[in-house]
């Protein structure tokens, strides 16, 4: 191993480890693994502790937090890029309109957004999650909360934030947009403004979810209706303000 692998850092929920002592699966991948020997069964009733004790730590962390957004994009596309420049510029807009900004915590669009909150002097949020090729907060995060299950993490994007902004991005990110979409449709929350941002990105999967799931009778369009597909930063705060019923325009 060299010296550069040695320090690699890695989150394992608000414990920080390097070299020889990072794990080499993660805490979500030992719950959900069931093969192998049965101790598994005398391990999960403990693990029930760890789980209890990520969503006091978030909510603890959180519950003063006031009035937030979270924001959703790829970890792969990074500064030169343009999606880049458009999470930087929504996470200033959403400070300026009297939001935090929430994100993942992670490099990319989660960072651009992160940084634009931090730049227009709002408090910036990051939920890390343990994973094997991620090293921990990014610098422009000044609230982090480390999580070990996904499932505790994703309870606090919705449960804080009035609305969700969403960048382009690859699976983690039509995770949280598709978990957001069937809590609206089942009523599990409500007057709850979805917005994606990158309308070239976005139209493919907008036109799939019209023309096949709904004419299939798999999804119904008021699923579809509910969300705001733009390219215009200042439209889409306006329509979150309007969702949270404080917009005075």
């Amino acid at each position: 191993m060299n010296g550069k692998d040695r320090r690699r850092a890695y989150q394992k929920g608000p414990v920080t480890l390097r070299g020889q002592r990072v794990p080499a699966t993660t805490t979500d991948q030992r719950l959900l693994d069931s093969r192998g020997a049965t101790d598994w069964l005398h391990a999960d009733p403990w693990r029930v502790m760890r789980i209890q004790s990520e969503f006091v730590e978030g909510f603890g962390a959180l519950a003063e937090l006031g009035p937030a957004v979270s924001v959703f994009g790829s970890a792969r596309l990074g500064e030169g890029d343009p999606a880049y420049e458009l999470g930087r510029r929504v996470g200033r807009a959403l400070v300026e309109a009297g939001y935090a900004v929430i994100t993942g915590g992670g490099p990319g669009l989660m960072e651009a957004a992160n940084r634009g909150a931090l730049e227009a002097g709002g408090t910036s949020v990051g939920l890390g999650i343990e994973l094997p090729f991620e090293t921990g907060l990014n610098e422009y995060v000044d609230l982090g909360v480390n999580f070990r299950y996904f499932f505790a993490r994703k309870t606090m994007f919705v449960k804080y934030a009035e609305g969700f902004v969403v960048l382009p991005g690859g699976l983690g990110t039509l995770d949280e947009l598709f978990e957001a979409l069937t809590l609206a449709q089942t009523g599990k929350i409500t007057t709850f403004p979805i917005v994606l941002l990158g309308t070239a990105y976005w139209a493919g999967l907008l036109d799939w979810m019209r023309d096949t799931a709904v004419r299939h009778g798999t999804m119904g369009i008021g699923d579809v209706e509910r969300i705001l597909v733009t390219d215009d930063v200042d439209e889409a705060v306006r329509y979150i303000l309007q969702h949270d019923g404080r917009d005075r325009s």
